[in-house]
């Protein structure tokens, strides 16, 4: 196949171009503007109780949690006669509006103190827009001017969720294009010394643009079929741009070792393909499959990953073994054009001579002289460095993510410091299949919910009840929580309801035995519903990235072992990152040093699980790119230390040059101004760069050496099955001792203490 598509690219290699460039262009005005049709939600299950709680108290009551706060002000005090009548008009004015189910007051509710400021200057009104996160965005949009400014003779300002889902869309298409303002001129600086030229630097940025754009189509054609996170466009973008750098230098740094062997450009680009073209694609469908278990959550913000990731790193790979050769092709001996001198190297690319070995192959000695020590000293720092993340505690995203100049922060920020509860946090319990109204009585039930810890009231058709005692009769509004063979209340908390006590009482409200069927919602529900299904799902994610990931391990080299030895290693890698993020954004160590953020003592729950399958994906690449070189020096040697050696001295400084590209690009986001966003990115920088030097250069030298020929180790019906079925880097005959490997199984590994120099192992390696 790949000497197929070897001779196509180099004969029709203007009309590869040409067909690039039309993909370019129509990608590019089609998908342009698909951050339109992107939402922003998606964090909830619509299976849970707390989403079919939502959904009854819609249909039913026409209610629900408020996703909209007026704060109002005024001088003359909230209580002034003439400020109660403006308030009145103001919340019978937004109520009215379209879209607006339902709209609740401080003058409305009978002066409800918790709507009350503690100054006496301010109260809120508590708005629901009605519809999914779309509509209620587009009803936003309509309504917000007309609410923000002087309503009625009263000062307002306009925040709430709906407000804070807006600006996070908002902020992230502004920071978008902030990183990539200050990531690219930093990475081209960077590149022109890892590509040692300013044509060959260039190369992977036409690669990742053609593949950005394709991304963006995708993602604007699935828009048709489904909901998509505004968030993925940052994954095409970052993920992109950071797999066309890796596969461009791959394939670049083999293209180039080529010519400057003697090939012709045409031979060079083939034995390229031949070779680094098939890591690339083997390469790609790893990363892709890591990406496939976010398909199994209920949550389309987490699939949006996969629906950006998946076609970005098959795109990737795609542009590479395509456009890339017919560039290179086009391009000839020009592809070291402004060619950058780097001290120590000459001109050309020369395979390293015995004589001559680099930094990387004595690295590789060096740690396999020693593996015990240097396998205890690393596993000990990265088991440090993760200990932090069993401390891991993780809420949903909310005005607390954004920026301190932000509207929805700043009037969320107000309401915390001066309002005495969390009205517009407030749990919802639906009590179903009761009496018709007038006949059922709930007073015993509200009353024993208000005795919970963390509650500060609980309204209901009965009343309002505090500390088990009816501190108000029904009144004003009460009517909104009856409905015939149905009722629900409304539980106030006293603190914020995104946090381990609010978790706490959703958990206590539910295990209280209730008079009839009931059911909670809100927003501390949906936070334990939401990671209760995360959890549940969690398993069968982590089952899909490990097997295919195992398989396709053993495909590639023919051995259980280093399938096994990648698992360990990379959930080991993984651990020291997410301690990291603990320690920095949970424990907030990091304020101040990645930027301003809130400290709530949790981590967005999303944050862990994107990292975990990016990152594994990313250090699966690799890991690919490393054992693809070590397998190819066992299979003509035989000398499992000189392998590894070898392998490492051939791919270490690539693999330590991408890694460093693509920490550029996660760095990046550090610059945006919402906090989530920050962690991921330091998160997958810390991740790849981790990878790439501690596991790479030392852990995966050592963890072989001390396994020796068991490496290669495999049951004879496997090892017949990878000879027949197996992927190799080369469509050629294997060397004689993978021939031997694949004929006896363990027994095979086993091959002669000399390599193909004639020296011995002891010699070649110590």
């Amino acid at each position: 196949m790949f000497a197929s598509l070897a001779r196509f690219t180099t004969h029709r290699s203007r009309l590869v171009l040409y067909l690039s460039g039309v993909l370019l262009v129509l990608a590019g005005a089609l998908g342009g503007g698909v951050i339109s049709t992107l939402s922003a939600g998606g964090f909830t299950d619509s299976s849970t109780e707390s989403a079919r709680t939502a959904e009854v108290l819609d249909e039913r009551f026409g209610s629900g949690a408020p996703n909209l706060t007026l704060l109002v002000s005024d001088k003359r005090g909230v209580d002034d006669p003439a400020v109660g009548a403006a308030g009145e008009r103001l919340t019978e004015r937004i109520g009215a509006e379209d879209g607006v189910e339902q709209a609740l007051s401080y003058w409305t509710l009978g002066k409800a103190p918790a709507l009350r400021g503690e100054g006496g200057d301010s109260a809120m009104v508590l708005v629901r827009i009605t519809g999914d996160e779309d509509q209620v965005q587009k009803t936003l949009e309509r309504i917000q001017p007309e609410y923000d400014g002087t309503v009625e003779g009263l000062k307002t300002r306009v925040g709430g969720v709906a407000v804070a889902n807006k600006e996070i869309t908002d902020t992230t298409q502004d920071d978008l294009l902030l990183i990539e303002m200050v990531t690219f001129p930093v990475l081209l600086v960077v590149m022109l010394f890892v590509f040692r030229g300013v044509v060959a630097a260039l190369v992977p940025l036409l690669v990742a643009g053609l593949t950005i754009v394709s991304v963006l189509l995708t993602l604007r054609i699935l828009t048709l079929f489904t909901d998509v996170s505004v968030l993925a466009t940052n994954v095409a973008t970052g993920l992109g741009l950071g797999l066309a750098i890796d596969y461009g230098l791959i394939l670049l740094k083999r293209y180039r070792e080529e010519l400057h062997g003697g090939a012709g450009t045409d031979e060079a680009i083939a034995t390229a393909l031949r070779t680094a073209g098939r890591t690339v694609l083997f390469s790609a469908v790893t990363v892709a499959l890591a990406l496939a278990g976010l398909l199994v959550f209920p949550f389309y913000f987490l699939r949006s990953f996969a629906y950006a990731g998946i076609p970005t790193a098959l795109l990737a790979a795609l542009v590479s073994v395509t456009f890339l050769p017919a560039l290179l092709k086009a391009l000839g001996p020009r592809i070291d054009k402004g060619r950058i001198r780097v001290l120590g190297r000459g001109k050309e690319e020369q395979p390293p001579k015995p004589e001559a070995r680099r930094f990387w192959y004595r690295l590789a000695t060096n740690v396999m002289r020693f593996p015990v020590p240097v396998a205890v000293a690393v596993i000990g720092l990265l088991l440090f460095l993760g200990s932090p993340f069993l401390s891991l505690h993780m809420s949903l995203a909310d005005d607390r993510v954004l920026p301190a100049d932000t509207q929805s922060r700043q009037i969320s920020d107000i309401i915390r410091e001066d309002f005495s509860a969390q009205e517009s946090q407030a749990l919802n319990v639906v009590l179903s299949d009761t009496p018709p109204t007038g006949e059922r009585s709930v007073d015993a039930y509200v009353a024993k919910l208000s005795t919970l810890g963390n509650v500060a009231r609980v309204d209901s058709e009965a009343g309002s009840f505090a500390a088990g005692e009816r501190v108000a009769p029904p009144g004003p509004g009460s009517d909104r929580f009856s409905a015939d063979n149905s009722t629900y209340l409304s539980v106030i908390p006293k603190s914020e309801s995104l946090s381990e006590e609010g978790e706490k009482l959703v958990k206590d409200i539910r295990a209280a035995e209730a008079p009839y069927d009931a059911r909670v919602g809100g927003p501390a529900a949906e936070l334990v519903d939401s990671l209760d299904s995360m959890y549940d799902r969690l398993p069968t994610a982590l089952a899909i990235i490990g097997v295919t990931t195992f398989v396709l391990l053993f495909l590639f080299t023919g051995s259980l072992v280093l399938p096994l030895k990648a698992l360990v290693l990379n959930c080991l890698s993984l651990s020291a990152t997410f301690g990291v993020l603990v320690w920095g954004f949970q424990d907030g160590h990091l304020e101040g040093v990645v930027g301003d953020f809130v400290v709530t003592d949790t981590i967005t729950w999303t944050v862990p699980v994107l990292l975990f399958c990016i990152a594994f994906g990313m250090s699966m690449d690799y890991e690919v790119f490393l054992l693809s070189r070590i397998k190819e020096e066992w299979d003509r040697s035989g000398d499992n230390q000189l392998a590894v050696a070898r392998g490492l001295e051939r791919t270490g400084a690539m693999v330590t040059a991408a890694a460093g590209l693509i920490a550029i690009v996660w760095l990046g986001f550090v610059l945006s101004g919402i906090s989530y966003l920050k962690a991921i990115g330091l998160g997958l920088a810390v991740a790849v760069l981790m990878d790439a030097t501690l596991v790479r250069g030392a852990l995966v030298p050592a963890f072989m050496r001390l396994a020796g020929r068991a490496n290669w180790w495999a049951p004879a019906p496997l090892a017949r099955f990878h000879k027949r079925f197996g992927l190799r880097e080369t469509p050629d005959a294997p060397g004689p001792f993978a021939e031997a490997s694949a004929t006896t199984g363990s027994k095979g590994n086993a091959g002669p203490e000399g390599n193909a120099d004639g020296q011995s192992t002891r010699e070649s390696v110590h």
